[in-house]
């Protein structure tokens, strides 16, 4: 089993990237001078008990959201009160508050997140929906990220790690693909995440839908092939290792014992490819892609071969040894 470079921790993140998260429809009310504040966890509470006057439940490092029933609930207090129990709650070291379904934000709240420097965001969205965005947005951000030199393309939907030295031939295959349909992620850098248990693969910023080919320079694909010959990310399903041809080295005939690639703790299956000049390693890439679909829908051409061929042994055996018997 091969592995992958160590995995980066991810950054502090910040309020303000909360704001620039469009599937979140934030919009700033108050405390815009803490929006450097740093988010610390994926999870998220609803402070309730807190405003009831159970400090001890509340947990530092979470997004506060606030929706119908806590706003409700500071409504019914007196504005002495509501000011006390919500200067408590604000006194913690929060990252921001959000109130949701676009609710009227009590004055009470405005006046200690102004005075806090507390972060006072407020969105559209239900609790439910803003909670499921926002988890499934800080999960994306706090996943364990990595980094290798490769090419990630999309063929037949399964997602193709293409790895090999420099010079081998990645971007060049990758192009072949590209013309006969298939779709490019990244060239040359791939950045990878952790996300529920799986590896997802995009290009940087910089070169995202970019490719380079020796003798022709930095190609943008997207302009080249249009937007259906590119996409932003994909989950990595397959690895394939390009290497050299050896006369003198063995290479797997069967595929029945297979190989994994560990990329960030998930262990990919791996495919070995010896490169030399008379293969058609597109047709090749497009057959693997092919029988990764099988496998993922039961069907193991060459195990099932193998099995046919251990019964189709026994059987002759069997009939050899009711010849002798005779």
């Amino acid at each position: 089993m091969m592995t992958s470079s160590p995995a980066r921790n991810p950054p502090a993140l910040p309020v303000s990237a909360l704001l620039e998260a469009s599937s979140l429809k934030l919009e700033l009310v108050a405390g815009k001078e803490g929006l450097t504040r740093s988010v610390g966890t994926t999870e998220i509470q609803k402070p309730g008990l807190a405003l009831a006057g159970h400090i001890e439940s509340l947990h530092p490092a979470r997004v506060q959201v606030l929706g119908a029933s806590e706003i409700s609930y500071l409504q019914t207090l007196g504005e002495e009160t509501a000011a006390t129990r919500t200067r408590a709650v604000c006194s913690k070291e929060l990252p921001c508050v959000i109130v949701t379904g676009g609710l009227q934000v009590p004055p009470a709240l405005v006046a200690v997140c102004t005075e806090r420097q507390l972060p006072l965001l407020r969105s559209p969205l239900s609790s439910l929906e803003l909670i499921e965005q926002l988890r499934a947005f800080l999960s994306v951000c706090f996943s364990p990220t990595s980094s290798l030199h490769g090419v990630l393309v999309d063929v037949f939907g399964i997602g193709i790690l293409l790895l090999g030295k420099s010079g081998i031939g990645k971007s060049e295959l990758a192009l072949d693909l590209v013309m006969r349909g298939h779709r490019l992620v990244a060239d040359d850098i791939v950045e990878l995440r952790h996300a529920t248990d799986s590896i997802y693969g995009s290009g940087p910023d910089l070169i995202k839908h970019h490719m380079e080919i020796r003798g022709l320079g930095i190609l943008n694909i997207k302009d080249l092939f249009g937007i259906a010959a590119v996409r932003d990310d994909k989950k990595v399903e397959v690895v394939v290792e390009l290497v050299e041809w050896a006369e003198d080295e063995e290479y797997d005939r069967l595929g029945v014992e297979e190989q994994s690639y560990a990329i960030l703790g998930v262990n990919i299956p791996m495919i070995r490819l010896p490169v030399r000049p008379g293969r058609n390693m597109t047709s090749i890439i497009e057959v693997a892609a092919r029988n990764q679909l099988l496998k993922v829908r039961g069907h193991h051409s060459a195990r099932e071969f193998q099995d046919r061929l251990v019964r189709a042994i026994a059987d002759g055996r069997a009939v050899r040894a009711l010849r002798n018997v005779e």
